[in-house]
Formats: C-alpha cells, structure tokens, sequence
C-alpha cells in the first residue's frame, strides 16, 4: 500500500509521518492530577500496544501532574490545551512531549509567541485539532450555516498559518467529525494541500458496538487511500478498547504486525459445537499475547483446516470433540471440553519455540 509521504516529525521516541509506521494513540479519561490512577490507566494502555498517550490539562493542578506521570511511564505524552496558553507554557515546562492546541483560540498574539517560543526551545509539536461541532460562527457562515469539508479544512490552515508566521512546523493535523463521509472528504482536500502529517479519528464516534464500526469505516477508507500518519478510535469506555480496535483496523490492513490475528468461521448448519462461546472465549485470551499469530477458530472438521490451511495454529469442532490443527494439518483429536486448553498449549508450544 504506497503511503502520501508527509513532513516527519519527532514526539519523543516516536517519529509521526516521513514514512513511519502508523502509530497509535489513546487519551486518559482518568483526573489528570490523579497520578497513580492515570498513571495505572497509561500502563494498561501501553500494555494494549498503544504508542502515544493524550492526557487533559484543564487546569494548573494537571499541568503540574505532568513530571510526575511522565516519571513512572516510558510514553510519549500530549497534553490536551483549551485556550489558556499558560496550561501550555507550565504542560511543556514539566516535560510534556507534544500538545494538542489550536492558536487561533488564544486569541492575543503575545501569548501565542509565548507558547510557541517555549515549544520551539523543548522541540514541542503542537497538532492542529479542527472538530466539525465546533467550528466558529463566522467559519459556518462562510460556507452556507453547516459544517463542510471546505469550512474544516478552512479552519485548520487559518491555525497552521500562525504557526508557519512564527517559523514553526512541527506540526501534525487532525479534521474530525461524526460524519463519515464528511471526516473523510475533509482529510482528502487536507492531504492534497498541505504536507504536514495527519492525525486520523473519527470523533464521537459511539459506544463500543458503533464506534468499532464507523471508526473502522472512516479510518480503514483513509488508510486504504495511503493518507494517514497515526490515529485514534474514539469509543465511549475504557481506552484499552480503543488501542484492540485501532491495532485491528492497522492488521486488516497490512500496516501493521501485532499481536494475535483471530479467524473464525460464520458457522452454519454443519456446526455442531458451541463456536460463538468458544470464539469469544478465544477471542478475549488472545490479548494478553503479544507476538503476531494466526489462530483459527472453525465450526466444523469437513472445513476447518482446509479454509485455515493458512492459520499457525487452530481448532475444528466435531460433536463432543474438535481437532487441534496447524498450518492445515491435523494434531490430534480433542474433546470439546478441552479444545480451548488444548489450543492455548499449543500455542505456548509455539511462542517458545519462537523464543529459542
């Protein structure tokens, strides 16, 4: 998949854009100033495989959480900033690694200049954030009274070009919206005009049920498209899910090599096992692997290793028994009451003799 190469640049240990791997990002819904508590989310989303963490400053007690946190996770950090510059100036005093902050909305130039001064001296990338709710009034009403690509794509470079007046581009860009085809559009015209790399998302996107979809959707139709530098699924719920979903829209894809890679059959009128329990049983073990396996989960003998001929290891129900198979050739017979210990040790079987 040929990529539209963009401007690298640098959050800590991560490069984003300049043909780096697409990297992916979450956001803490944990009180910023709550250190142990954010800090415990942060491991568990880096456990996940998430590559970069955004976290809220509403407020001074948060930006002074910053040293704190960043001393107990090895993660790049984004602070989150809304309109007080001096949440950004005390963010990147106490070590934050990038931040999320359109100029446009601080309003007085002195204070622009501050933070940019401050983020030019720490080598700070600021992303550019445009949310179709939230576009101004008098954006609106140059583009007919509703959010548009155009009018996104408007906002965003009116906050790129006070960046690039003061010399400063180490930027990356995000154009977000519930709409699908609207996200999309707004990133096409973006890409087309400028070089800088691009933030993916679609916001609001739901609970876990829907926002797996339309994420999967916005963001997969993007990627397919070779635009797109790193990312975030945005799902009402614990953030982990965000990192599960966001590693699978990258696999399907080819973009990416991480953990465990689960196929299962539709099941049909052949199936005489209970694969929706089994599937899922599968399913949620799998994430405590991280290494990329192919792992099969098929309904019955008559297809099972054949259609997942492809599979590193898998299982095949029978009546009251299964078959343990790898790379389409049978093992040995299991009964149904031991086919998902017995898949696990052979896949235990496999990580070690990776490891050696």
């Amino acid at each position: 998949m040929q990529r539209k190469q963009t401007r690298p640049i640098q959050i800590d240990k991560i490069t984003v854009g300049g043909g780096a791997p697409i990297s992916i990002q979450s956001m803490t819904n944990t009180r910023t100033d709550n250190v142990p508590e954010t800090v415990a989310q942060i491991k568990r989303l880096l456990d996940a495989g998430c590559d970069i963490v955004r976290i809220a400053v509403p407020d001074m007690n948060a930006a002074q959480a910053i040293a704190a946190i960043k001393a107990a996770v090895e993660v790049p950090l984004i602070a989150d900033i809304h309109f007080d510059y001096r949440l950004a100036l005390a963010a990147i005093e106490h070590g934050v690694n990038g931040l999320r902050l359109n100029p446009g909305n601080i309003g007085d130039a002195d204070q622009v200049a501050a933070v940019v001064k401050a983020a030019k001296k720490r080598r700070t990338p600021i992303r550019i954030g445009v949310n179709a709710g939230s576009l101004s009034k008098e954006m609106l009403a140059r583009h007919g009274g509703s959010p548009t690509a155009e009018a996104m794509v408007e906002s965003a470079l009116k906050h790129i070009r006070i960046l690039e007046k003061h010399n400063f581009n180490d930027i990356k860009i995000s154009l977000k919206a519930h709409d699908v085809p609207l996200t999309i559009r707004a990133y096409q015209l973006m890409s087309e005009a400028v070089d800088y790399p691009l933030h993916l998302g679609i916001t609001e996107a739901g609970t876990v049920r829907s926002g797996v979809i339309k994420s999967a959707v916005g963001i997969g139709a993007l990627l397919a498209q070779g635009i797109g530098d790193t990312l975030r699924v945005s799902l009402t719920g614990d953030p982990v899910e965000e990192i599960h979903v966001a590693n699978e829209i990258l696999k399907s894809l080819g973009l990416r090599q991480y953990g465990p890679t689960l196929v299962s059959c539709p099941t049909c009128g052949r199936c005489q096992i209970n694969l929706v329990d089994i599937a899922e049983m599968v399913e949620d073990k799998l994430k405590l692997f991280k290494k990329p396996i192919t792992v099969a989960v098929m309904g019955c003998v008559v297809n099972g290793p054949g259609e997942a001929k492809e599979a590193d290891v898998g299982i095949a129900g029978g009546k009251g028994e299964g078959l343990l198979f790898s790379k389409g050739k049978i093992i040995r017979k299991v009964p149904e009451d031991e086919l998902i210990s017995a898949l696990f040790a052979e896949i235990d079987k496999l990580n070690k003799e990776a490891n050696n």
